[in-house]
């Protein structure tokens, strides 16, 4: 016998498991049930291949309840484990994530089922168990392997003489106090109970030694008035239908089937928004169970994300994560796909790249786009519950692969509106639009409030024209791939001309530019280099000056993309400064130019300022700023 000790962070994970407080207890079956089939799934699959391994036909998950001894064991003829792998896999708990899950354990506020989310699962029978006892044997080597531990700081290692190759986990139960009865574990009804709950759809039988009262078989009785006698016999029983859920007539399944199948199987606490089932019959046949979240998942938009629908065929699993399954616009949806069509004996690589993958793919993401339609039209409010969660990578979409699929996801985004202030669609919109409106306006900013304060907003308020909200940095990039939508072509209200003025007030403007023509000039030089112009505003009505800029790179363009790595600087926006002739402010700046022009200058630098704040931007040197400010007004006051 060897003697190992825990790792640090195993023996803090441990005692965080078995002392905290779990909603649900009971998750320890549905979790061994779940290693069980796994391991026969991993048998299964290598014996395809692998000479070495004989195909089993009689593949079984036993569950063994001892009322005497206290226990309760867990026995299948899966893979087994090896020694290395017995020290690797319940000598270190969660390799790739122990820390996390420890300060996750710590911070969490609620009681919710996180059992399963980081690849400790085993470990759950610590919270009904004080002893577990692993006997293991894989087909891989001759001897077998007896692990033992109480879940403390350490386990034990020994030699088991052990013909069949399999797992045996024999939970012995802790003793039952006033939060928990962990004797219930040990009955009939509260085991079948939980494998119908949790572990129906597992396509490997699992079974048990019931006890059922049946007649007895009495023959030679003729007598139809005496009551039937019975008696006490034990069967061993399949508890679970070994139906997958997802082959299942839809009339056999209810929503709670689905979300219960759903939680278990991507570890989920919450219900999904939506499910997606899909049987395709045909030149291709195959089985589609999809889901969408409620909830965008924590590492969703971080490198250790990864996409893809879980795989199988002929009812063997076959990967996890296959990518190639959902496209990266749809990367949010989880589930599977189950698949006779496609062949076993070829390399993961070579099925990862079959023309048959490449049609289910397709047909899903065609599907799954229905199905979003179908919802937005029929359910707006889920709709846009989804949309507030996964809007975003929808909106990427657009632009990806240089736009290829702006046409299937145009119909699919949406965007508040300055008529509704809520959320609307592009089809919408135009629906709305001006008999003679020519653009789609939008403009940029980090929340509906501060986008509609802008001053360039005025001109589009005073001649009522609707004009969307673009929060996401994604927006502006996404449209400048559409670049059309119902052949109505789009238009950001802070950069360029909007040409809204009726021919009296674009007269109007002109006169003024004539007048103001030396002033303007004066002020741009004074600028230098901020801007390229200084112009008379056309579209402030109350604000005295506002920053637009020239066709091309926008501000909010700028702002991305430089905060992007190893940006050098060279995407900027053409400034154009614009005031406004009708504001006291620029004639108080007239006055100015007349009598003192030198002092000009310094005000300029305060609008150049100003503008740049409104918009959002940082000031290159804020104590200038406050400095010239303090001076002009001790200048005023005096």
């Amino acid at each position: 016998m060897s003697k190992h000790e825990f790792k640090t962070e195993s023996k803090q994970l441990l005692n965080l498991m078995i002392n905290s407080i779990y909603t649900h207890k009971e998750i320890f079956l549905r979790e061994l049930i779940s290693n069980s089939s796994d391991a026969i799934d991993k048998y299964n699959y290598l014996s395809l291949t692998d000479d070495r391994l004989k195909t089993e036909e009689n593949y079984e998950i036993e569950i063994i309840p001892n009322k005497d001894a206290k226990t309760i064991t867990i026995k299948d003829n899966g893979i087994g484990m090896t020694k290395e792998e017995l020290m690797e896999n319940l000598g270190t708990i969660a390799k790739s994530g122990s820390k996390a899950f420890i300060e996750k354990l710590k911070e969490s506020k609620d009681n919710v089922d996180i059992i399963g989310q980081f690849g400790v699962g085993f470990y759950s029978a610590f919270m009904v168990a004080d002893k577990v006892v692993v006997k293991t044997k894989s087909p891989y080597e001759d001897t077998g392997y007896v692990w033992e531990s109480t879940g403390e700081s350490d386990f034990t290692i020994e030699d088991l003489s052990k013909n069949e190759h399999g797992t045996e986990i024999t939970l012995h139960l802790r003793e039952n106090d006033d939060d928990e009865s962990y004797d219930t574990y040990l009955e009939e009804y509260k085991i079948k109970e939980l494998v119908k709950k949790y572990s129906d759809y597992v396509r490997y039988p699992i079974t048990m030694e019931v006890t059922k009262e049946v007649p007895k078989n009495d023959d030679a009785s003729e007598d139809t008035d005496k009551e039937p006698e019975y008696e006490t016999v034990i069967e061993q029983e399949t508890l679970n239908s070994m139906v997958p859920i997802w082959k299942k007539k839809k009339s056999e399944v209810s929503d709670e089937d689905f979300n219960e199948f759903y939680k278990y199987q991507f570890h989920d606490y919450e219900n999904p928004l939506t499910v997606i089932n899909k049987k395709v019959e045909g030149m291709l046949n195959y089985n589609a169970l999809l889901f969408i979240p409620k909830r965008v998942p924590q590492d969703f938009y971080t490198d250790q994300f990864e996409k893809g629908l879980q795989l199988y065929s002929k009812g063997v699993f076959i990967m996890d994560k296959c990518k190639e399954l959902i496209p990266d616009h749809f990367r949010f949806v989880k589930g599977l796909v189950d698949s006779p069509d496609l062949t076993l004996n070829i390399s993961r690589e070579m099925l990862q790249h079959s023309r048959q993958l490449k049609k289910i793919a397709s047909n899903l993401e065609k599907k799954i786009k229905s199905e979003l339609e179908k919802m937005l039209r029929n359910d707006r409010e889920s709709y846009i519950e989804l949309f507030e969660q996964f809007g975003v990578n929808i909106k990427y979409g657009l632009y990806d692969q240089f736009g290829a699929k702006k046409d299937l996801l145009k119909d699919l985004v949406m965007y508040i509106s300055s008529e509704t202030k809520e959320y609307t669609t592009l089809k919408e919109y135009v629906e709305r639009m001006k008999d003679n409106q020519e653009f789609i306006y939008y403009a940029s900013g980090s929340s509906k409030e501060q986008i509609d304060r802008l001053p360039q907003m005025e001109l589009l308020k005073e001649k009522g024209y609707e004009v969307l909200y673009f929060k996401d940095d994604v927006d502006e990039f996404a449209i400048n791939f559409l670049t059309e939508y119902d052949e109505k072509k789009f238009k950001n209200i802070s950069q360029g001309d909007l040409n809204l003025e009726s021919e009296e007030e674009k007269k109007e403007i002109e006169e003024k530019e004539k007048e103001y023509k030396d002033m303007m000039s004066y002020i741009k030089d004074s600028l230098k280099d901020k801007v390229s112009e200084v112009k008379i505003s056309s579209r402030l009505k109350e604000s005295a000056v506002c920053l637009v800029s020239k066709d091309g790179v926008s501000f909010e363009m700028e702002r991305i993309l430089k905060s992007m790595p190893n940006n050098n600087g060279m995407m900027k926006a053409e400034r154009v400064l614009e005031l406004n002739p009708n504001h006291n402010l620029f004639k108080a700046l007239e006055n100015l130019y007349n009598n003192n022009k030198e002092e000009v200058k310094d005000y300029a630098d305060l609008l150049y300022d100003q503008a740049l704040l409104v918009e959002g931007f940082e000031l290159e040197d804020p104590v200038k700023f406050a400095n010239k400010m303090s001076n002009l007004m001790v200048k005023s006051i005096k």
